[in-house]
């Protein structure tokens, strides 16, 4: 079954599946100080997203196993939110849904991709890591994620092991 799946443009219909899938990828989140893994974005909030045109999912057979929402910002496009549903992980298809990310960025014209995300968690930092994104250090001097991370620590995310990333494009 290893790589028995498929990619697309996210859709409005597809709004609906992505909480649960959300939630049920969070569970790995439970025990994680500062982390509620039972909080998600709406139905709407995901449909708002789409509208972008930024957003992917991946399919195996007719299921959703996973998405990708992303917001584009000047000449950058943040990725807000890769979920793949813990029946259908280890297959490749987190990776899968950052590459095709990255081409539609870069075919679109965006110079990187941008994220917040756990420094300390394997399946978070190292993983994006891997991909080709690094932590940006000089965070004052990207006030957008700067004040992100700000917004996600007033949400109660652990500002410690919290951490801006971004992924410059060819």
């Amino acid at each position: 079954m290893r790589g028995q799946w498929s990619l697309r443009l996210a859709r409005a219909g597809d709004a609906e599946a992505m909480p649960e899938i959300e939630r049920a990828a969070a569970v790995v989140f439970a025990g994680e100080p500062g982390i509620d893994p039972t909080v998600t974005r709406t139905p709407a909030d995901f449909a708002r997203l789409i509208r972008k045109g930024h957003s992917l999912v991946a399919h195996v057979g007719e299921v959703m196993a996973g998405f990708l929402v992303a917001e584009p910002f000047s000449r950058e496009l943040h990725i807000w939110e890769m979920d793949v549903a813990p029946a259908y992980q280890r297959r490749g298809i987190g990776a899968g849904l950052v590459r095709a990310a990255m081409i539609d960025a870069r075919n679109t014209g965006f110079r990187a991709l941008t994220l917040t995300t756990f420094r300390d968690l394997a399946w978070n930092g190292p993983f994006y890591a891997r991909l080709g994104f690094e932590e940006l250090t000089a965070i004052d001097a990207h006030p957008r994620l700067a004040g992100e991370l700000a917004n996600e620590a007033d949400d109660g995310l652990p500002a410690d092991r919290r951490c801006a990333m971004i992924c410059f494009l060819d």
